[in-house]
């Protein structure tokens, strides 16, 4: 799948981050069940998405290219392409990408509580 960077809406320091992540919603603002969400992420290089807490749903971050690091609770986890990082709901996040030249490219997926 080809994504038109114009699609994408460009957030800039996110949650108190660096730099700018592009977000793409797959789902076009709908839900498919159980998941509520389905988010293609671009995180620039040397960029960073601030510590913030899962409020509404759990999710799983899949890196699909890239070189970076999320930081669950504390614990940090490998951002490498493959890499699958799970977020309980109520937990706190924070998103960095390691590279200074490349791109940190991954989907955020959250599922619908309870489900």
């Amino acid at each position: 799948m080809r994504l038109d960077p114009l699609e994408a809406d460009a957030r800039a320091n996110l949650f108190g981050g660096q730099g700018t992540v592009r977000v793409w919603d797959l789902l076009r603002g709908g839900t498919a069940e159980p998941f509520a969400a389905v988010l293609a992420c671009e995180l620039e290089p040397g960029g960073s998405v601030g510590t913030h807490v899962q409020q509404e749903h759990p999710e799983i971050v899949v890196c699909l290219d890239g070189d970076g690091v999320a930081t669950v609770e504390g614990v940090e986890h490998a951002l490498v392409p493959g890499a699958v990082v799970h977020l309980p709901f109520g937990q706190r996040l924070a998103i960095a990408n390691r590279s200074q030249a490349a791109p940190l490219a991954y989907l955020i997926i959250k599922a619908i509580r309870g489900t």
